[in-house]
């Protein structure tokens, strides 16, 4: 298979292979093979017989010497007369090119007749008889033919005649023993044995020849000849690889085989035609020979009708081969177009598949309304996308038809495959209108049974407000009954037919979740009703009884609202499985109010009223429980939550994707143009996880508020991105503080209404990162020894570290003048400035104690992997540009750190000790706190580097036993204060050795050395 060279093998789209009936040649282009065959084999078997052994070319440059030529006379017995004539070089012709003329001369009469008689005409009647002699013996040894008389004209000088007739009388023998000769002494006798109208002028004939057209015209022949059989065998091998070539499989391959043979098909028709054109003009000279010498007529009809005969046998090749050419270029065009169909269709195919498993994984039901309606807004889009992938397969289907109905000889695979697409599409489109019917429905069922839930919750919220002292008249109970009433009366609940009968309304769309959200409902739809039953008769009592003034004491009267209870507000949402309880304490007084009456009582409609949100409990002692708090905790978790995702968006829309309108591009200051992710950082990324992920997580644990600590700690690495947004959030404030001012910022704020600017929005993260942790700690209060109290701690502090890293690494990226990468040093563990003092054990004895007494300040950055000192610059510019920056001084590897927990005279220092105490950093805490924090972190780093050790090198755990000690530190100090005695720090706690040597921490007892 032939390709092109500079084609990509993937530009085309291989889609597999095609049945073998459709790739291999068909009957009808194998019948128009055979012909071309059969008209090539009878051109073949023409030029067999026409040609010669011998060429022209092969003897040409002793054809154009004349030393023999064939005129075309003839003798007796028609034998044909081949002359000599009269040749100054012929006894210079070697005897193998003499013996080739002879037989090229002979052959040409003999191919058209065999066993044709010769006459051989030798001229030399200005020769001798020595050279007449031996041009005898050379013509009698070479000459091939049937030699029927030799008629030699001897020389005509009189010494010459005489010396030729004295040799031949004694040589006549032997020349008649090999040849008949005949000895002629003038041209008169030569006429007594060929006529005159055979013998050319020069021996007195009228036979006109020119030997220079017979060179011409036989080379003409014998060319266009080899041209035929040259032709006609390029015309069998291009029809022979066209039949036997295996078809490719890819579009782009076919194509250019299409215009490959194109080409070669269009440069064979027209070397054709050349040939043609020159056997026609060849046989125009033929004629033109025939008509001006008659008497080679004979000779020359035979190279007429050879030529002839080889122009039609090519003319039928032609016609054979157009005919094959035809069937397989069309063959090779509808193979085009069926890959091209192929293609169309497993794209079509693809994409249909694509959208049903999109259907399928589209949910039937939500959870909610609003998450129902999000999931009717997905499949709007689906079924946008849908219609115009159906609209594409549609046009596919009428190609697939339009290539049927052209006579394509794939005829029943276009039909299959239209049948496959329209098979999908109408499959797509059934389970598209039941996935909407599902939908609707679901979102039907849901919005009942928030209704539902909604006359629960304002049911509730009526007998939560109606106000105690009220009952303390008829008129007041009665008030109160008939608000009651109004209410049962007002919208009754779409369960008020019980959950059987929704059930069976609902049969065809049912989960097992939503069963279970018809039998909760149904179950507060009754506990509410058995609460209006309850307050309606203790309210029906009071009424039929007349009562005396009472004091009445209500729990704390002052907290219940005059408005709605947002607890019971329908804008937050339907919850579940809560416990409702009702208390009211009536106490009828006497005269003393420090008394209670005999006729004192007290009315309590309790009942359990199971909801997600909360359980409101109205007790004497007037306290929220701890479920409660909670729920309050939960509700504004989730509802800040819902304002921060809508708050993102509305930036992103109503900031970002503004920057790429055109409209709004001229409002853009040239600074600002491709800069969102300076503005923005990854706020796009933020916005995505919480609308996606921990939106839908959080809600999920509006019934379990248990489970809200299990939520934050599966979601803890995703907040690393917020560490990102930070970081970039100086060179955001710094872009935004070049632009603020511009139209563009201005014209988006104005179209999203806000009241405050961009960068307030850009603020909120961050914002939202600390409320994490506040809300987190909330919760926490609220749930000692409860379920999940735990997991809420593990949360509480996964946020606080989240903080505590982000506020370490904003400080990080201030680092200068550091050569190499920052991250190459892990993670930044602790950060914060210090009082330092530097000793080295190399250098003068003056820098050490100078560096005694003159603490630096430094910024100390504890890495994972190394250990920065850094010095604090002042800040520069002014207003909101200040910032702080930190030039690099010392980096220690942790790996060839030691520390000293405590140092005498002050409880806030400690040491760090590097490479052997070579270097040794004496750090003043701001604080014991800060110290003690600091300590535990590098005991966490070299510990964690202890641990990689011995795991590297297999040591047993821990080494003890030869453990290597540095000198304490009490035996170098002696030497530069006298104040220290020599035990004074004898008690060595620990030690961790590090990745070359080991490392010890030693404690010192302040207190020692009061």
């Amino acid at each position: 298979m032939e390709s092109d060279p500079s084609a990509s093998s993937d530009t085309g789209q291989d889609l597999g292979a095609l049945p073998q009936d459709l790739v291999r040649i068909s009957e009808t282009e194998m019948e128009s093979y055979h012909s071309l065959l059969q008209v090539s084999s009878e051109l073949q078997a023409t030029l067999q017989r026409a040609a010669i052994p011998m060429r022209f070319q092969e003897i040409s440059e002793h054809m154009e010497k004349r030393i023999a030529y064939l005129s075309g006379g003839r003798g007796e017995d028609s034998a044909v007369v081949i002359t000599l004539p009269e040749c100054s070089s012929f006894n210079e012709v070697p005897e193998d090119a003499l013996t080739k003329v002879l037989t090229y001369l002979t052959m040409i009469p003999r191919k058209r007749e065999p066993g044709i008689k010769f006459i051989l005409l030798l001229d030399r009647r200005m020769d001798t008889w020595s050279s007449i002699k031996a041009a005898l013996f050379r013509i009698a040894a070479s000459f091939p033919g049937n030699l029927h008389l030799v008629l030699v004209l001897r020389p005509t000088s009189f010494f010459q005649r005489t010396v030729t007739d004295i040799g031949f009388r004694f040589s006549q023998e032997d020349f008649m023993l090999k040849m008949p000769v005949v000895m002629l002494s003038s041209v008169t006798e030569l006429l007594r044995y060929i006529d005159e109208n055979q013998l050319t002028p020069e021996f007195g004939g009228t036979l006109e020849y020119c030997h220079s057209d017979w060179v011409v015209l036989r080379t003409a022949i014998e060319s266009f000849a080899v041209t035929v059989k040259e032709i006609a065998q390029m015309l069998q091998a291009f029809g022979t690889e066209l039949a036997e070539r295996e078809l490719p499989n890819d579009i782009n391959s076919i194509e250019y085989l299409l215009i490959a043979n194109t080409d070669k098909y269009k440069q064979l028709k027209e070397d054709m035609h050349s040939v043609m054109r020159e056997g026609r003009h060849l046989l125009s000279s033929l004629e033109e020979s025939a008509s001006a010498e008659s008497e080679q007529e004979w000779d020359v009809s035979q190279d007429w009708h050879t030529v002839h005969r080889l122009l039609a046998q090519l003319h039928d090749m032609e016609t054979a081969f157009d005919g094959f050419w035809e069937k397989h270029q069309l063959k090779l065009k509808q193979y085009l177009q069926l890959w091209g169909f192929e293609q169309h269709f497993h794209e079509m195919e693809t994409a249909l598949q694509q959208l049903s498993a999109q259907e399928r994984e589209l949910p039937g039901a939500g959870e909610s309304v609003a998450q129902t309606e999000d999931l009717i807004r997905g499949l709007d889009t689906l079924e946008g996308r849908a219609q115009e992938e159906m609209g594409r397969a549609q046009t596919v289907i009428l190609q697939g038809h339009q290539l049927a109905a052209s006579h394509h000889y794939a005829l029943a695979l276009f039909c299959q495959r239209c049948n496959e697409l329209r098979h999908l599409s109408d499959v797509l489109t059934a389970n598209l209108r039941a996935k909407r019917e599902s939908l609707t429905r679901s979102r039907e069922l849901l919005s009942l049974l928030e209704e539902a839930l909604r006359w629960c919750d304002e049911g509730a919220y009526l007998l939560a407000n109606q106000q105690v002292d009220r009952f303390q008249t008829k008129e007041g109970a009665q008030a109160a009954l008939r608000d009651i009433e109004r209410f049962q009366e007002g919208s009754p609940p779409p369960l008020s037919a019980g959950a059987e009968s929704m059930r069976e309304e609902f049969q065809s769309i049912l989960t097992p979740q939503l069963q279970d959200k018809i039998d909760t409902a149904h179950e507060k739809v009754v506990a509410v009703r058995g609460m209006f039953q309850n307050r309606q008769a203790c309210l029906r009592k009071l009424t039929d009884k007349q009562v005396r003034p009472v004091q009445l004491v209500a729990p704390r009267p002052e907290n219940l609202p005059r408005s709605k209870s947002p607890l019971f507000s329908p804008k937050h949402g339907v919850d579940f499985n809560s416990s409702l309880k009702f208390s009211f304490d009536l106490s009828l007084p006497g005269k003393r109010a420090s008394r209670k009456s005999p006729n004192s009582r007290k009315i309590e409609v309790m009942h359990d009223y199971q909801e997600t949100r909360s359980s409101l409990s109205f007790s004497s002692e007037g306290e929220d429980s701890p479920d409660l708090l909670k729920r309050h905790v939960m509700k504004e978790l989730i509802e800040t939550e819902r304002v921060y995702v809508d708050e993102l968006l509305s930036v992103l829309l109503g900031y970002r994707a503004e920057m790429d309108n055109p409209a709004l591009s001229l409002l853009m200051p040239p600074v600002l143009r491709s800069k969102k992710a300076v503005l923005f950082g990854n706020m796009t990324e933020i916005y995505n996880f919480h609308s996606r992920v921990f939106l839908q997580e959080l809600e999920g644990c509006l019934e379990t508020p248990e489970r809200v600590g299990v939520c934050f700690l599966e979601r803890k690495e995703n907040f690393q991105m917020y560490e990102q947004y930070c970081q970039n959030k100086p060179r955001s404030e710094s872009l935004w503080r070049q632009c603020s001012d511009c139209a563009f910022f201005q014209e988006c704020q104005r179209k999203l209404e806000h009241k405050l600017g961009l960068d307030s929005y850009l603020l909120k993260p961050v914002q939202r990162l600390t409320k994490y942790q506040l809300l987190l700690k909330e919760l926490l209060k609220y749930s000692t020894n409860c379920k999940g109290s735990k997991e809420l701690e593990g949360a509480l502090m996964a946020m606080l570290d989240l903080l505590k890293s982000v506020n370490d690494s904003m400080h990080q990226i201030a680092i200068t003048g550091y050569q190499g990468e920052l991250s190459d040093l892990g993670r930044v563990l602790m950060q914060g400035s210090f009082s330092v003092w530097i000793s080295h054990k190399k250098g003068p004895t003056k820098m050490k104690e100078l560096a005694r007494f003159k603490p630096m300040q430094r910024h100390l950055f504890l890495h994972e992997r190394a250990l920065l000192f850094c010095k604090r610059r002042e800040e520069h510019g002014e207003g909101y540009d200040k910032t702080p920056s930190y030039s690099f001084k010392h980096c220690l590897k942790m790996s060839a750190v030691g520390i000293t927990e405590n140092v005498k005279g002050d409880i806030k220092k400690f040491e760090i000790w590097y490479s052997g105490r070579e270097e040794v950093y004496m750090v003043q805490a701001p604080s014991v706190d800060v110290k003690l924090a600091w300590l535990s972190e590098i005991r966490k780093v070299l510990t964690n580097q202890q641990k990689l050790l011995r795991e590297d090198t297999l040591l047993p755990s821990p080494a003890t036993d030869h453990m290597q000690l540095s000198p304490p530190l009490c035996d170098r100090e002696i030497k530069t204060s006298k104040a220290v005695s020599v035990g004074c720090f004898s008690r060595l706690d620990h030690t961790i050795p590090a990745a070359h040597m080991f490392l010890c921490v030693r404690h010192r007892n302040p207190q020692q050395h009061k």
